[in-house]
């Protein structure tokens, strides 16, 4: 019998921890789908006949445009940083629900504006380029709807992944609320011009009610919440500490921290009102358990803003928006529990292997002895709960690499019984998911949350 097929029966005899799964990621992703069938059943309502290539046309680019302004709302939705579904989804995995779902808007919006062209042009016997134009500018509130098509386009372009590599974190960030203003602009060219709005008032009170209710959701949930909590906890740096080269942990005290209900293995969003840094907000875990007066984030110099936290003051005022992630020992349904970090990855794990119930063991993999943060208070942690901590280092790491089913399973005995928490840089986690994967851990029980946004 291979070593991968008794794992995987080693696996099946593993006590796990009775713990229900989250039903919100189905109960969101069913409501979504039901949420589209509705807005199909909108137009199948209001069609009686379809006549004519110019009609079909037509009609698809009215089915197209339905579903594009619809998809625009619930993307909008996914990213007002909701708690319910930040917590039980998790953020990287809403993020990832983003883009996909992104990609298929600027289809439909594409879709939508050619069907729409060529079908008016053939049902009226005019030129396309003729039609565009009589659209455009003789049609209410088509100017603002044609503004929000190249402002999606402009988003859709930046968001590429070749674009998001040349582009700074804070840039994308803030062209990203280019999405905010065209949703807007788009909205109320499909009340205007929409066959399936105009004379239609139940239609009309149920897409304003659509977009007013994820308008409240980001507004509440993305700024006043921020700001109010801001306001109670009055956040400021008291420390900055080197750990290794280029890694320093931020300390930040404040006052009824305990009403953030932060768990070890989340982050926040922190924005330092220092110059330079106040204009925007970036994530980073907790380094440490949360305490009532106490919050800490270790980071390492990875561009302008993380580099710049080296040199902040005590005393300097922290904007705070959070706590986000579903990284947390919610997740775990064993007793043994294996934490495997990268780099800088080992912040929110240091976290988690402090609090983590049941039996835990810790990889953590660095370039030279020196990259290993937090070395001192793991080993203190280790010895204190009868822990097993594997640092993997130097030359050895790159000619016989950790990241296998074979050098895990001999590191971590009976590694297919364990959850895995996995953080690190992305090469690194996805030859991580591979070994893991070779060695009969199933997927379900291997936690990764990026945050490559």
């Amino acid at each position: 019998m291979s070593t991968t097929t008794n794992a995987r029966h080693r696996a099946e005899r593993a006590p796990r921890l009775r713990r229900p799964r989250s039903t919100v990621p189905l109960a969101v992703q069913s409501a979504i789908w039901l949420g589209a069938a509705g807005v199909l059943g909108l137009w199948w309502s209001d069609t009686t006949s379809v006549v004519g290539a110019g009609g079909w046309l037509t009609d698809a680019g009215r089915i197209t445009g339905l579903l594009a302004g619809y998809a625009c709302a619930v993307l909008v939705a996914l990213m007002a940083r909701v708690p319910l579904l930040d917590h039980n989804i998790g953020t990287d995995r809403l993020a990832r629900w983003h883009a996909l779902g992104g990609r298929y808007t600027i289809s439909l919006i594409l879709a939508h504006t050619l069907l729409i062209i060529w079908g008016y042009a053939l049902t009226s016997g005019s030129g396309v380029a003729s039609q565009t134009s009589t659209l455009v500018f003789h049609y209410p509130d088509m100017l603002k709807a044609t503004a929000a098509f190249l402002l999606f386009v402009l988003t859709a372009a930046v968001s590429a992944r070749a674009a998001r590599r040349r582009m700074r974190y804070e840039t994308w960030h803030y062209l990203h609320f280019a999405t905010y203003l065209a949703v807007f602009l788009a909205f109320f060219h499909q009340l205007g011009n929409g066959a399936d709005f105009v004379g239609h008032l139940p239609a009309r009170v149920a897409w304003y009610a659509l977009y007013l209710g994820v308008a409240a959701l980001v507004g509440w949930y993305r700024f006043l919440v921020p700001v109010r909590r801001s306001l109670r906890h009055r956040l400021r740096v008291a420390d900055v500490r080197y750990e290794a080269p280029g890694v320093v942990s931020v300390h930040l005290t404040g006052e009824h921290l305990e009403e953030l209900g932060a768990r070890p293995g989340q982050f926040f969003r922190w924005r330092f009102l220092a110059p330079g840094l106040w204009w925007t907000a970036n994530p980073y875990s907790l380094s440490a358990p949360p305490l009532p007066r106490h919050l800490r984030i270790t980071v390492k110099a990875a561009g302008a803003h993380s580099a710049a936290l080296a040199g902040l003051r005590p005393g300097t005022r922290v904007w705070a928006e959070g706590p986000y992630g579903a990284f947390t020992s919610a997740r775990s349904r064993s007793r043994k529990v294996l934490l495997l970090a990268g780099g800088v990855g080992i912040t929110p794990l240091r976290a988690l292997f402090e609090t983590l119930p049941g039996e835990v063991t810790l990889v953590y993999r660095a370039r030279r002895p020196e990259d290993l943060a937090l070395r001192t208070e793991l080993d203190a942690i280790a010895a204190a709960r009868g822990a097993v901590v594997h640092y993997v280092v130097g030359e050895s790491a790159s000619r016989h690499s950790p990241l296998t089913a074979r050098a895990l399973g001999a590191l971590v005995p009976d590694l297919a019984a364990h959850e895995v928490y996995l953080c690190g840089p992305p090469g690194m986690t996805d030859a991580a998911k591979g070994a893991l994967r070779d060695a009969g851990v199933h997927r379900r029980h291997v936690h990764h949350e990026s945050f490559e946004f």
